[in-house]
């Protein structure tokens, strides 16, 4: 039995897999070794994992833990490791990868095209069906993660407060809410976890998905992920019809329509749209999940 792991910075989507292939999933709070400490991350576990688990029934019973989560660089993921490690959890091996290669896996299970994650964050990578090859720095929300939900969330708020947006728009928005401009500049200067805040004025943009000034900002955010992450790992229009890409992530599962429609646009080859990675990545580890011989 094995668990598999893929955390954003919002929440983590837990999935246990047996040997005979039945799974169950349990969720959390998201762990970001970039944002929380060993012990916030422990305290996930084991506050918020562990009971769902049932210690006594699972104990001693998993065999290795697969954790594919965002900020997982290769200097932050042993934060990930000590946390499980120090907490109640009963699983014999750790493995810890960057969420880009758990959508990867997920997405092109051992095919080569593009993954992308469009989430709270954002990220892209070119795979070969191995390995990642290439990737375009993410930069997170103030730098980069174009196309995520904390720079859609950002654009947003920026363009009520700045009257980018038809007057019915900023109102809906502001009565909805019920935020000051000095509450938002509270939450996103002076208090932690700002990407998250940002992110949570996202389903705003599904509410009123129909307003045409919100077309309009929707198929500008995709335009700028395609444009300053995608055309990078293209060089020739063939190559965008040989190498395919595919998204996990709320952001793209929610407004594939608008996300479709700019790929296309630009002459992409679509692979597919998932909500998250688990059901790929449990075909990519079913032979894990085996008894060895």
């Amino acid at each position: 039995m094995i668990l598999i792991a893929d955390s954003g910075s919002t929440k983590t989507h837990w999935c246990l897999l047996t040997a005979s292939g039945h799974s169950q999933d349990y969720f959390t709070d998201g762990i970001n070794p970039f944002f929380l400490t060993t012990e916030q991350i422990q305290n996930v576990v084991d506050y918020q994992l562990l009971p769902q688990l049932g210690q006594q029934l699972w104990a001693g019973t998993i065999t290795q833990l697969f954790f594919y989560g965002a900020g997982c660089t290769p200097e932050k993921s042993p934060i990930v490791e000590q946390a499980v490690q120090h907490s109640g959890l009963p699983v014999h091996q750790i493995s810890v990868f960057s969420d880009i290669v758990g959508a990867a896996r997920g997405l092109l299970n051992r095919s080569e095209g593009i993954a992308c994650i469009l989430g709270t964050g954002s990220n892209s990578a070119q795979y070969d069906g191995e390995k990642i090859v290439r990737q375009v720095p993410a930069l997170g929300f103030i730098l980069g993660d174009e196309g995520s939900g904390a720079v859609l969330g950002k654009r947003l708020v920026a363009d009520v407060l700045k009257n980018q947006l038809p007057v019915d728009v900023q109102q809906a928005f502001l009565t909805q809410y019920g935020l000051t401009q000095a509450d938002i500049i509270e939450r996103v200067y002076r208090q932690p976890m700002p990407n998250r805040f940002l992110a949570s004025f996202s389903p705003f943009c599904k509410e009123h998905i129909n307003h045409p000034a919100i077309q309009k900002l929707l198929y500008q955010h995709f335009e700028q992920f395609v444009q300053r992450n995608l055309l990078q790992y293209y060089h020739s229009d063939a190559q965008k019809e040989s190498m395919p890409v595919g998204f996990v992530g709320s952001i793209a599962y929610h407004y594939q329509d608008i996300l479709i429609r700019v790929l296309k646009d630009y002459g992409m080859t679509l692979s597919c749209i998932l909500q998250d990675p688990i059901e790929g990545l449990k075909q990519y580890h079913k032979s894990d999940a085996r008894p060895t011989t």
